[in-house]
Parts: C-alpha cells; sequence; structure tokens
C-alpha cells in the first residue's frame, strides 16, 4: 500500500467504472485548465472506452495517480486521474493535449531530454 493511499488492483478497470459511474469529483485546478485549454467534462467522460494509462503515480503525495491517454472528437487528450479505492472515486487533477515535442510519436512515451 502506498502512504499516499490504496492503489487499485486494476487502476485502468478502476478509472473506468469510477468515470463511467459519474464517480468524480473535479478539482478546481482541472476546472481552470480546461476552461483554457477548451476542453470539455464530456469530451473526457464520452472518452471513457479509449482510455490507457501510460504512466502511473503510484506515491503520488495525496492520492496514487495515473496518467491516461485517451482519444475524444478526433482529439488525443492526457487526463490525470488520482484514485480513491477508500472512498470508490477518482479525481480529475488536470487534461491537456499533449505537444508532440514533449511525446514520441505515439503521444504515449515522454521524449528524452
Amino acid at each position: 500500500m502506498s502512504s499516499a493511499g490504496k492503489i487499485p488492483e486494476n487502476p485502468l478497470e478502476f478509472i473506468r467504472e469510477c468515470v463511467s459511474a459519474g464517480r468524480i469529483l473535479w478539482t478546481y485546478h482541472v476546472n481552470m485548465r480546461v476552461r483554457l485549454r477548451n476542453i470539455s467534462r464530456e469530451q473526457i467522460i464520452g472518452a471513457v472506452s479509449t482510455f490507457e494509462v501510460i504512466e502511473s503515480y503510484p506515491e503520488d503525495k495525496y492520492l496514487p495517480s495515473y496518467l491516461v491517454f485517451c482519444r475524444s472528437e478526433g482529439e488525443i487528450l492526457h487526463v490525470l486521474f488520482a484514485v480513491d479505492v477508500e472512498d470508490e472515486n477518482v479525481r480529475i487533477v488536470t487534461a491537456y493535449r499533449p505537444k508532440p515535442e514533449e511525446w514520441e510519436l505515439d503521444l504515449k512515451c515522454r521524449r528524452k531530454p
């Protein structure tokens, strides 16, 4: 168990289940970011079937978190989810369109500096 919180047995399945069931908490940070980046909540929720975990942060400060790649309305997005196993919900921390100069061609692996 992480000092920050319990790690789900299958993080992707846990995230998909929470999103599909509407057990999502939207942080103040993500609400500001998605507005500025013109990303809608519907885009994120509607992309649930395309979610792929591309990075894991099991020891994140408050809760284990996972960077998720998804396709929505013809766009690729990255969404950072914090998982709260005990309360059975996810928190969306941030969402953005990955910059090609920072990611490999598949937009799933960070480029090495």
